[in-house]
């Protein structure tokens, strides 16, 4: 392409995946609630976090637009306040998680308890309310964001999420852990019922007429060093229902893409004969360097993020400008890689060190 050519969004998303000349490389972000609060206060010309938000989206070229999130719960819309104090909330969720959240601030709640705690309450309560709910995505929401990226060129993308986060969120890491050595029929059937309730919620959107570019699917599977399961439990229980979804995709025209945190290289040759065209967001306290991964695998797999926000919350311009050009000039490289930070933008990182970021990312991202 020459210089004087400029794509859509959709257009340059699109020539991304299928590894074809692109004018820059596409973007996109994501952000801690409290981070928008702190750029206003230091002069983003906003009126509340939605409004800033996409004003920075507008100064970075943001390309990407979702149109509808699912999390398939057995009981939707549930939040049964059970507890709080001055500064707590303590919640029964609509997966049965007991957790203590924090009324003034986001982070990482507290988990208490789990409502679903052995297989009977599994194949009694829990399995009978997924396969009988009614479809639950908002789909006059769905339907205006859907319109709104057909209205702006944008790569429009179903976003939900999948097994692996389903089953943590519904019986607890630890008792997700030990009934995969001792129950694992269990967890396949657990697997299977949340995958056939978000094919069946995205299915009624296809029918609808909302046909996107993509699917995002969020499953964090892994930790610092490796993933919470073996590499073969994970290809014996999980990769089945992850295969599913990418087939799903594919068969409707839509690329898809799979966030995990944490370190996914042992899984990696899974993911891709799963069907999964992205990996995000590459965390890279846990070991994941587009710089390594792009050469190996970057003709398979486009790569999404890997700027480390470690990095960026020193708001030392100098180690973020090297972060930025070298990460990018890797995924270029391969001609499959979309900016974004390695996980999301926290409240540390100032308005003045971001709007910078977007002045190197608009640099070193031009083909």
């Amino acid at each position: 392409m020459t210089r004087a050519s400029i794509l859509t969004s959709r257009e340059r998303v699109n020539r991304m995946f299928a590894r074809r000349d692109h004018d820059r490389v596409p973007c996109f972000e994501t952000f801690w609630p409290e981070t928008p609060d702190r750029w206003i206060r230091e002069g983003l010309d906003a009126a509340g976090r939605d409004e800033a938000i996409q004003h920075v989206y507008d100064r970075l070229g943001a390309d990407l637009q979702w149109i509808c999130w699912h999390w398939p719960h057995p009981h939707p819309g549930r939040n049964e306040v059970i507890g709080e104090d001055e500064q707590t909330r303590v919640t029964r969720g609509p997966s049965g998680t007991i957790e203590r959240f924090w009324k003034n601030k986001s982070g990482t709640p507290e988990h208490l308890g789990w409502e679903c705690d052995s297989r009977d309450v599994w194949e009694n309560n829990y399995k009978p309310a997924m396969l009988g709910q009614e479809v639950v995505i908002d789909l006059e929401g769905a339907r205006e964001r859907f319109e709104k990226a057909a209205r702006n060129h944008l790569w429009g993308y179903f976003a939900g999420v999948s097994a692996f986060e389903v089953i943590r969120k519904i019986l607890g890491d630890e008792m997700f852990m030990l009934t995969l050595i001792d129950d694992p029929e269990w967890i396949g059937d657990i697997a299977v019922t949340a995958t056939d309730n978000s094919l069946r919620n995205f299915q009624v959107l296809l029918d609808a007429g909302i046909r996107p570019d993509g699917l995002w699917i969020y499953d964090d599977m892994a930790f610092k060093t490796m993933t919470f399961c073996s590499p073969a439990m994970y290809r014996e229980i999980i990769w089945p229902q992850h295969r599913r979804l990418a087939e799903f995709a594919h068969r409707n025209g839509m690329k898809i893409i799979f966030h995990s945190d944490g370190d996914l290289r042992r899984v990696i040759p899974d993911l891709i004969e799963a069907g999964f065209d992205c990996l995000q967001p590459l965390e890279s306290k846990a070991g994941m360097d587009v710089r390594k991964l792009a050469p190996e695998y970057g003709r398979e797999l486009a790569f999404f993020g890997n700027i480390d926000v470690m990095k960026l919350v020193t708001n030392d311009l100098e180690l973020i400008e090297q972060e930025i050009s070298s990460k990018l000039a890797a995924g270029k490289a391969a001609k499959g890689y979309i900016y974004h930070s390695d996980h999301s933008i926290p409240p540390q990182v100032s308005w003045a060190t971001y709007q910078q970021l977007i002045r190197f990312v608009q640099t070193y991202g031009q083909y």
